[in-house]
């Protein structure tokens, strides 16, 4: 299988790929990892991709398609692999599918896990950090003992930034932008599953199997 992983920030993309990757015992392809790997590496597209990010731009599609292709070529991508974070714009969507022509393949399934952008803010918000020992609670979710104070070292626990309301309803916009006319591109090619992202984390992996033809409890 061949797979593309679609959610927002938020959503529990992260968390059923881990899943998805062991059910289906595919490579789990992220973009993050590929472009530290590339780097460590120290291979041509690698190098060109840091140049990008060490000044805060964005790495452009044609270095992130060179570095998707050298990955999908490897031996361990010849039965299938899970895409995650990539394509995240219409003209990598096509780049992709152009790659995927090449190499005499295509995608079995997009799946979009889907949440409500109310449930998202909840969810982003409400993260909190220890500045000691770095672990992570969340307000409603996993709260700790004694407000503002770590259950294991007794730390203080602080708002991330990135996590603050303003700054989480930009990232959100900035996804849906970017992600509307993905998702649009795939439904025309009958690729695209919805998955309801706003259930219990075991839900929402029976119905990703469910869009996979799998069956799993």
């Amino acid at each position: 299988m061949k797979i593309v992983l679609l959610g927002a920030p938020g959503a529990g993309k992260g968390t059923q790929a881990e899943v998805l990757v062991k059910k289906l015992f595919l490579p789990h392809i992220s973009t993050g990892d590929m472009f530290r790997a590339a780097i460590s590496a120290g291979t041509d597209l690698g190098l060109e991709a840091k140049s990008y990010m060490d000044k805060g731009q964005l790495v452009p599609d044609e270095v992130t398609v060179g570095i998707i292709k050298d990955r999908i070529s490897q031996a361990d991508c010849r039965e299938g692999f899970l895409l995650d974070g990539f394509p995240r714009t219409l003209a990598q969507a096509e780049a992709l599918d152009t790659l995927l022509a090449e190499m005499k393949t295509s995608l079995t399934a997009v799946l979009n896990i889907s949440v409500p952008a109310d449930r998202l803010i909840t969810r982003l918000t409400g993260r909190r950090m220890c500045r000691q020992c770095g672990a992570i609670y969340h307000l409603l979710y996993n709260a700790p003992q004694k407000e503002n104070v770590c259950d294991v070292c007794g730390g203080e626990l602080y708002q991330r930034s990135d996590d603050k309301e303003e700054t989480v309803r930009n990232r959100l916009k900035v996804y849906e932008t970017q992600t509307a006319p993905l998702i649009a591109y795939y439904q025309e090619k009958g690729l695209l599953h919805e998955i309801n992202g706003d259930q219990p984390i075991n839900e929402v992996m029976v119905e990703l199997g469910q869009a996979l033809g799998q069956k799993w409890s």
